[in-house]
């Protein structure tokens, strides 16, 4: 017998037996952290003798805190989630493999998801219609016009692929959807051990995104990863690991006033990135956590991929219990999770006369009475900034965005929809709640409703050349914004709904007002966005944007109302009240009693469950689609969005074995920090790019050319996109005495010119050239890593 049969136990909750795995009398689990817990519970649940045996659970629970990651073991999470971005990739590779698999003689229907895999479509929704009463509505419309062809092919999926189903457009960002419905925290299915009997186990999920860790703040263990890994994890095989060292993080004191959940998590951004936690988990533990709401620890959990850490994981304690009962999941579900914690020693709750501190590898401790104000910017998320000093750290930093081109003076514009004004260097062009991060983080999106109120009460509006946007992470901060009558004020300052989705954090911003883009770009102004965000990569937000900077709802407000990064909100008035006198920001900061009472007075299961009935339904738009029928999907040859994969192509039985690169060239020379989107961008490309230019010889007008995120089930548009972001400055060029032309730029040696980078790997393909790129530190860091594999790989690069 394995340690899997001896550690089958009986649990009771809720009125029912369990089957469990009972890891609690394990020799070594009592000072294990929470998140190895979950791993332990994880391999002896599949332990099958051959991938997992008995010697890895040993392995685990005899782990150093001290030493260093060596051992290897392999995690098969419960589930994947995805989103439409990255999902559409995974679900054309699942397609392609059943043309393969019917090519060999083989059964098709072999290619399905042996996992619960959830694709929820957030990333697609952009902004082009805003400040106006139906901007939802408006964008949601142009969105079906834009990606119809792909929601076609993803309604296919959902009724071709068992254990695959889709949340559709308009219901929220997929991290929120994920821990306010989709994630159970402990999940239940048929044991097949005894007649009826369900077995009892941990919740745990990878994701085709990087933020999947805002799953982490419920105790729910996963992470991101890259499409190919979801694809083996959707297809029931284990990711591979090593043990890693565990940071242990404390929590201690209370948020003070005038501080946000989001200076928090900016707070700890900066801390874990000094203290340096890449491929390490970091767990929070101690008294203090019991007084984080939920919707911190996801905020908080949210950003794991920006501190750097694999997780940042809170355990099971009863703010969980609560949290899971708020939004709507059933008395039996949390009996269910809060028995099966106790009864594996996996509770958190530090003040429980049975609870044992575990051991980390490192520790850190943050008094959150100590955390100021803050923002992050101007284009790494990790560069914070006390709000006190972001006047004179704009100043220090403006120059090095300036060029000979650009007009220092203020340059006039003349709209039809916002009037006449002056634009000039440090002008908030863009002001946007938006983002998983925070839009659906009660206080913090209550705190802006306040702001908003107290700004319109006193006369206060944002500046004319702001694009201000509200795209909420779920369809419940809608419905508390309306019932606490903060809506009409945010609506009174522009913050319409505007969708709800990912938008602006994804590059989805929409277009700028053609007069504001027009005197930004034939002056070379150096405009500014800010956004409740968690990315703010150059070129990721605008591409008339150079410098975004993050912070939280109510601040992306004030700044809206300044107008402008060049303020300092302590010493200079945000506008006059009717009667003429100064308003200043801490005039209209609400206290955090007075956010507490509206959130306690307005969020309710009752939403929760209203707006999760029938979320897999989709509205009119949705179920209006022609849904192709069969196991097989018919490929349209004339389609630029879902395209088959070559990848499969000559595909062999055994792959051929790695050889040494002789004779290459070098594509691009880059320095440090060039991240996934440089090398796979996401947002909107010009009809003169190579991807542009593809479409247009395609009958795509430019109007219709979408983003390079929503045409990833094309590997054609991919590979031209690839290093097409238009920040990136390939070095190349000046080591041979070429001009260094900012975006996808190369010297091409075999024309010995100038040229786009996609055209010189055509020339060095056809020359039979492999070729290299050269680049600095955190080179790759980022989400989106299977395009930005696969890009590369298709350009000819070799290493």
């Amino acid at each position: 017998m394995s340690l899997r049969d001896d550690q089958l136990a009986t649990l009771k909750a809720a009125g029912k037996d369990f089957d469990y795995y009972n890891i609690a009398n394990l020799d070594g689990i009592d000072h294990l952290p929470y998140s190895l817990k979950v791993l332990v519970e994880n391999l002896v649940r599949n332990i099958d003798g051959a991938n997992i045996t008995d010697e890895h659970v040993k392995t685990l629970l005899n782990w150093d805190p001290a030493a260093q990651p060596s051992h290897e073991i392999q995690f098969t999470p419960s589930r994947v989630i995805m989103q439409d971005f990255t999902g559409v990739p995974c679900i054309v590779d699942l397609a392609t493999m059943r043309d393969a698999v019917k090519d060999l003689g083989g059964d098709p229907e072999v290619i399905n998801p042996q996992v619960q895999s959830d694709m929820v479509i957030d990333h697609s929704v952009q902004i082009d219609k805003y400040g106006i009463a139906d901007a939802v509505q408006q964008n949601m419309d142009i969105e079906y016009q834009r990606n119809g062809e792909r929601y076609q092919f993803l309604r296919w999926g959902q009724q071709a692929f068992k254990n695959f189903r889709v949340v559709p457009p308009g219901t929220g960002i997929i991290h929120q959807v994920n821990i306010e419905y989709l994630a159970k925290v402990v999940m239940s299915k048929d044991s097949g051990l005894h007649d009826g009997r369900q077995l009892a186990y941990l919740d745990s999920c990878v994701g085709t995104d990087s933020h999947t860790t805002t799953e982490n703040g419920l105790g729910v263990l996963g992470w991101g990863v890259g499409g190919i890994e979801a694809e083996a994890a959707m297809l029931g095989q284990p990711i591979s690991m090593l043990v890693p060292r565990v940071v242990g993080f404390k929590l201690t004191g209370s948020i003070p006033e005038g501080v946000t959940a989001t200076d928090v998590v900016l707070t700890i951004t900066d801390m874990l990135r000094k203290h340096g936690v890449v491929g390490k988990f970091v767990e929070f533990y101690g008294e203090g956590i019991a007084s984080v709401p939920l919707a911190n620890r996801a905020t908080i959990g949210n950003m794991g991929p920006e501190f750097g850490s694999t997780c940042g994981i809170f355990p099971i304690d009863q703010v969980t219990l609560d949290y899971l009962k708020l939004t709507g999941r059933s008395d039996e579900q949390v009996a269910l999770v809060e028995a099966y914690a106790k009864a594996n020693k996996l509770w958190g709750d530090a003040s429980d006369p049975n609870y044992v501190e575990p051991q980390y590898s490192e520790y850190e401790e943050l008094d959150l009475s100590t955390v100021k104000p803050s923002i992050a910017g101007p284009k790494r998320p990790q560069d914070r900034i006390l709000l006190s000093e972001s006047k004179s750290m704009f100043e220090k930093t403006l120059p090095a965005y300036e060029t000979e081109k650009t007009v220092k003076e203020p340059v006039a514009v003349s709209t039809d929809f916002r009037g006449d004004f002056d634009l000039t260097n440090g002008d908030v062009a863009i002001a946007s709640i938006t983002s998983c991060t925070n839009t659906s983080n009660p206080s913090v999106m209550i705190a802006a409703g306040l702001i908003a109120r107290n700004a319109h009460a006193l006369g206060l509006k944002p500046k004319p050349w702001v694009k201000t946007s509200l795209a909420p992470g779920s369809q419940v901060v809608a419905d508390y914004l309306k019932a606490a009558g903060l809506q009409d004020d945010l609506d009174a300052l522009g913050y319409q709904l505007v969708g709800f989705g990912c938008a602006t954090c994804i590059g989805n911003s929409g277009p700028l007002l053609p007069e504001i883009s027009k005197a930004i770009n034939e002056n070379d102004l150096t405009v500014t966005a800010v956004l409740s965000g968690n990315r703010n990569f150059e070129g990721r937000i605008s591409p008339d944007v150079k410098m975004n900077y993050l912070a939280s709802p109510p601040l992306v407000i004030a700044y809206a109302l300044a107008g402008t990064m060049d303020f300092d909100f302590a010493t200079q008035p945000l506008g006059k009240d009717k009667d003429g006198n100064d308003v200043y920001l801490k005039d209209i900061w609400p206290t955090n009693a007075e956010v507490a009472a509206v959130v306690d007075g307005t969020v309710s299961r009752e939403m929760f469950l209203k707006d999760y009935a029938s979320v897999f339904d989709g509205d009119h738009r949705w179920k209006g689609l022609d849904v192709p029928e069969g196991e097989l999907f018919q490929w349209d040859e004339n389609s630029t969005y879902v395209r088959k994969q070559t990848f499969f192509d000559g595909m062999k039985a055994q792959p051929d074995p790695v050889k040494d690169i002789h004779g290459a060239r070098v594509l691009a020379l880059l320095g440090d920090s060039v991240t996934t989107d440089h090398i796979s961008p996401a947002g909107a490309f010009k009809a003169s790019s190579p991807a542009g230019k593809y479409l247009t010889e395609h009958g795509v007008a430019p109007k219709n050319f979408n983003s390079y995120g929503s045409r990833r089930g094309n590997h054609e548009v991919m590979v031209r996109g690839t290093f097409g972001n238009i920040r990136l400055r390939n070095q190349l060029l000046a080591s041979v005495g070429e001009e260094v032309t900012p975006g996808g730029f190369t010297y091409d040696f075999t024309t010995g010119k100038p040229s786009t980078i996609f055209d010189a790997s055509l020339n060095y393909k056809a020359a039979g050239t492999p070729l290299v790129v050269l680049a600095g530190k955190e080179y790759g860091t980022g989400s989106s890593r299977d395009w930005a594999a696969k890009g590369t790989l298709m350009l000819g690069v070799k290493a």
